[in-house]
């Protein structure tokens, strides 16, 4: 029989079971377990700690125009999830349902930037790498890393009833120490790439590693799990990690301080809520956090830090000369800097930021106002919606469908707002586009068939003008293209 402690032990492991998956995880052939409820795991714990965020806050909803903002994102499916389910902090941790469609594609949009500014066009040679989720290697201690057990292995762990409490531990911690953990940040998969990009570029510093991906991270929430148990919160995050010598890497830090906040607030409407400030870690290792001031008070959207050398002489012990790059003349091993974006958070700073209360033309109740998002042209999920006016609804339908290829052909997103089926009035239609942040409406009525003329609403001044149908398609794409070289 087992002792009351191995009870106890075993009700604390179904605990995790039943509430660790806090995050947006689906539940598959793995469970996950928590050894403890610290930040991070080995070397790269203070790192990974301190690039998670400022303190957990209350409701999301802080004002008229907070509210209103939820209220629109879950109508127009940039948040999926109920408004009980989405407040402030399990936006800010990862704990909520997850994103809808337009919520995802405004994310890919932001990815493409960053990955544009700081991969594609980019006089220094930088280069994609990719890493597994999970980190395979034992279990050092005080790793308190989510680690990927199987919950066919760990039901059969906890049935026997022939164990010992000494042997029900012994399991327990051999299953954790042969499993691989999650991980926090894509500094390590970066690092494990360094010595073959470091051949590719002949041993010449500076360089850098470029990653998007999934980061998992422990989250304490007292008021869904009273008993302690640690839930699993997820971000997707994008990281560069820069090599350069000692000697220059704190002009390189400055550099990339400059660039980052010049990019975050590019696509701001209000660029002054982008703001930055020094850090400093508990091992004395130099950074800097770039905010983003929502209505509650700044959170951090990115970190960079000047990590020094001794995360590359830790991964690669034994033999130092194999790190060597070469500065000038110099052999060195290189000094490390981490950037990394949230672009999950920073996906709801521009949706803060784009959402804006104005009179509304359309009615003349005043008490009521229109709601738009104003998000950058190269940040909104859809650029341009076509639907039909007056006329015969085959041939203007036809014409939707054609102009519809056209643009998709030259990578422009479009509503097709001609299919549906539901009758409803242009102000209808308007509010709804400016609530999904859609840049310009294009309606194809009768006229169309007889001169080529459609009429083009814009999103962001509500005004209409006639253009010819030929020239939608490069109207359109000047238009972002001068938008994303502002």
């Amino acid at each position: 029989m087992r002792s009351g402690a191995a009870v106890r032990a075993c009700r604390k492991v179904c605990r995790c079971l039943l509430s660790g998956f806090g995050g947006r995880v689906d539940g598959g052939q793995a469970e996950q377990l928590a050894e403890g409820t610290s930040a991070g795991g080995g070397p790269l714990r203070s790192h990974a700690g301190l690039s998670r965020g400022s303190e957990p806050g209350g409701a999301l909803e802080s004002g008229e125009g907070s509210e209103a903002l939820v209220e629109i994102c879950q109508r127009r499916h940039f948040l999926s999830g109920t408004k009980r389910q989405i407040s402030r902090e399990s936006l800010l941790t990862g704990c909520h349902p997850g994103f809808g469609p337009l919520g995802l594609e405004l994310r890919k949009n932001l990815a493409a930037e960053w990955w544009s500014s700081v991969v594609v066009f980019r006089e220094q040679q930088v280069f994609p790498v990719d890493a597994l989720h999970h980190e395979p290697g034992p279990s050092l201690p005080g790793d308190g890393a989510f680690r990927l057990v199987s919950a066919e292995t760990l039901r059969e762990i906890l049935q026997d009833k022939e164990l010992s409490k000494e042997q029900l531990v012994a399991f327990l911690e051999n299953l954790l120490k042969t499993s691989g953990k999650l991980r926090e940040n894509l500094l390590h998969g970066a690092l494990e790439h360094y010595l073959n990009c470091l051949d590719l570029v002949n041993k010449r510093l500076p360089y850098g590693l470029a990653q998007i991906g999934v980061c998992f991270h422990p989250v304490s929430d007292t008021q869904q799990t009273p008993d302690g148990v640690t839930r699993l919160g997820e971000k997707t995050e994008a990281s560069l990690v820069w090599f350069t010598s000692a000697r220059t890497a704190s002009q390189w830090l400055d550099f990339w301080l400059r660039h980052r906040l010049l990019w975050w607030r590019k696509f701001a409407v209000s660029p002054s809520n982008f703001s930055s400030s020094d850090c400093q870690d508990e091992e004395g290792r130099k950074g800097n956090k770039l905010y983003y001031n929502f209505p509650w008070g700044k959170e951090p959207v990115e970190t960079l830090w000047n990590l020094g050398d001794g995360e590359l002489l830790h991964m690669y012990p034994g033999n130092e000369s194999q790190l060597h790059g070469r500065d000038g003349r110099k052999n060195v091993v290189p000094s490390v800097l981490s950037i990394n974006g949230d672009l999950d958070r920073g996906m709801l700073a521009y949706l803060y930021d784009s959402f804006q209360l104005t009179e509304n033309s359309f009615t003349r109740k005043k008490n009521l106002h229109r709601k738009v998002l104003k998000l950058h042209p190269c940040l909104a999920p859809i650029k341009v919606a076509l639907d039909m006016g007056r006329g015969p609804a085959v041939e203007l339908r036809q014409v939707c469908q054609g102009l519809s290829n056209e643009l998709l052909e030259n990578g422009i997103s479009v509503w097709p707002g001609y299919l549906e089926t539901v009758q409803s009035s242009l102000e209808q239609l308007y509010s709804k586009y400016d609530e999904m942040s859609i840049l310009f409406t294009v309606l194809i009525t009768e006229a169309t068939l007889e001169n080529g003329l459609i009429q083009l609403r814009s999103r962001d001044t509500t005004m209409k003008e006639m253009m010819h149908i030929s020239k939608v398609k490069d109207f359109l794409t000047k238009y972002i293209s001068s938008a994303k070289n502002v």
